[in-house]
């Protein structure tokens, strides 16, 4: 029998030792980095600039020039911008225009005028969205005989309907008005399938949903793209014709593709939601008003009926997984319509290299904002409100930031020390995956994408926090809200990570 103070004995010492050592050796293994992903090969395009950093600083010395007018001289003022933005915009609705047309970059420039003004004339709002509602629609009509393999035709549609939106968007955030549904056009509507009426907006089964989540892996999917953009997430919606439940069929990146209920799609955060369908005169829908209902059937019974793993390599033409886009994609093509006419182009060094290190292997894919672009669809409605749209741009300011220290070489990295217990998380991630659940790391993503997700989440908030620090600063300087080109600035000026 052991005494009071007398020493342990070896054999209990010696199992601690190796319990220890093993621990020590476990977690050295454990610490051991997967190899650097493959040097990506981008798409090789040339990636748009708008190059115009002396028009923006010039339109927001108007606006503030025309803030200081009383409100006769706004309302003038107002006034004859939109006459002028009128007789440019005419002549594209007469006749048909290639899209290098003169005339296209006379409505540009008339636009960009005439948003200054409207900013500072907020009773005026209903004229201003009215006219840019205009414009999308004849742009739209226009780019239906346009070439959409051409850079001329991409680049052409990308700056008015890219273009008229940011300039909206400014005009909102100055106004301050309450837009929580913008019905854009009644007239595509589908009378032959489904609908319900949801939250004052008539969606159709076949409905394209483009969204913008709150993360800021979601910011770096709007404006990774060679024409960065505004969304992150595509969506199907399914309604039954006998009980007009409705459906949403989407894949995410935690648990693949699934369907969920109307009202779970939109109680999650979402800082906008765009309304896309298919105009009635394509000749598949004209032979088979049915065809949106039809895809959306099949992609909800294709959903119920087998696991669909998210597509993390954006592999459009891997069936086996799907990520977001691919879901609408695939429902379309067995019918004739193809989604995302020209594919989207990822070419920059900066933006290639980070998404390649969060898993993405194809750099020509289906980009969520593309698909606002496509002429062969039409925006019924979108619901946005000044408080999230100011955070969707701040959050796109910060990632545009990101993105130009990865094009001078940033990488996006990760904390080494932290490797081992992640891995042991994505452990119990399978075993969760093989029983059908959801674990603490997404199906398909490895523990060092999960760690450089973690750490692109906290850089980007550390320097939103320093942007919403001086953005509050310039909104009580200047008595307005900063627009865009100024959040930006506040970006790059944040404190180094």
């Amino acid at each position: 029998m052991q005494t009071p103070g007398s020493p342990e004995p070896k054999p209990r010492r010696q199992w601690l030792w190796r319990g220890l050592l093993t621990l020590v050796a476990l977690y050295g293994l454990l610490l051991i980095p997967e190899p650097s992903p493959p040097r990506p090969q981008g798409a090789g395009k040339q990636a748009f600039l708008w190059n115009r950093d002396k028009l923006w600083t010039e339109l927001e010395s108007r606006f503030r020039a025309a803030r200081s007018l009383n409100d006769a001289e706004r309302a003038n003022s107002f006034s004859q911008a939109l006459d002028q933005f009128h007789r440019a915009l005419d002549p594209v609705a007469d006749i048909n225009l290639p899209p290098t047309s003169p005339a296209f970059d006379e409505l540009e420039t008339r636009l960009f005028e005439l948003s200054p003004s409207a900013a500072a004339a907020p009773e005026r709002l209903p004229d201003f969205l009215s006219a840019t509602a205009r414009l999308r629609q004849r742009v739209k009509w226009q780019s239906e005989r346009w070439p959409m393999e051409s850079t001329e035709a991409r680049q052409r549609l990308y700056r008015l309907l890219y273009g008229s939106r940011a300039a909206v968007e400014e005009v909102l955030l100055q106004a301050r008005e309450s837009t929580n549904a913008l019905e854009l056009n009644h007239s595509y509507d589908h009378p032959g399938t489904p609908g319900v009426v949801v939250h004052g907006v008539k969606l159709h089964s076949g409905d394209i949903l483009v969204s913008r989540g709150g993360a800021a892996t979601s910011a770096l999917i709007a404006r990774g793209n060679d024409f960065p953009g505004n969304f992150s997430h595509i969506a199907l919606v399914h309604v039954d014709e006998t009980t007009h439940q409705t459906s949403v069929i989407e894949s995410h990146i935690e648990s693949g593709v699934g369907v969920r209920p109307i009202e779970d799609y939109l109680a999650d955060t979402k800082l906008r939601i765009l309304v896309l369908r298919f105009r009635g005169n394509l000749p598949q829908l004209v032979t088979d008003p049915l065809l949106p209902h039809e895809a959306a059937s099949m992609a909800l019974s294709n959903a119920l009926a087998r696991h669909i793993p998210y597509d993390f390599a954006m592999d459009h033409a891997d069936p086996d997984k799907q990520f977001c886009s691919e879901v609408a994609a695939a429902a379309y093509h067995p019918l004739g319509l193809t989604l995302w006419m020209n594919l989207s182009h990822l070419s920059t060094p900066g933006v290639t290299s980070w998404l390649a290190a969060l898993g993405v292997r194809n750099f020509e894919s289906q980009e969520p904002s593309d698909l606002e672009y496509d002429p062969q669809l039409r925006i019924v409605a979108e619901w946005r409100d000044p408080q999230t749209l100011f955070q969707d741009h701040m959050d796109n300011a910060v990632v545009d930031a990101m993105l130009e220290g990865a094009e001078r070489g940033d990488k996006l990295s990760y904390n080494l020390w932290l490797l081992p217990a992640v891995r042991l998380a994505k452990s119990w991630s399978v075993v969760l995956n093989c029983i059908g659940k959801v674990g603490p790391i997404p199906e398909g993503m490895s523990a060092t994408t999960a760690l450089r997700v973690k750490r692109l989440t906290a850089d980007h908030a550390t320097i939103k926090s320093s942007v919403r620090e001086q953005a509050d600063t310039f909104q009580s300087q200047q008595g307005y809200a900063p627009p865009y080109w100024e959040l930006l600035r506040m970006a790059r000026k944040a404190p180094a990570l």
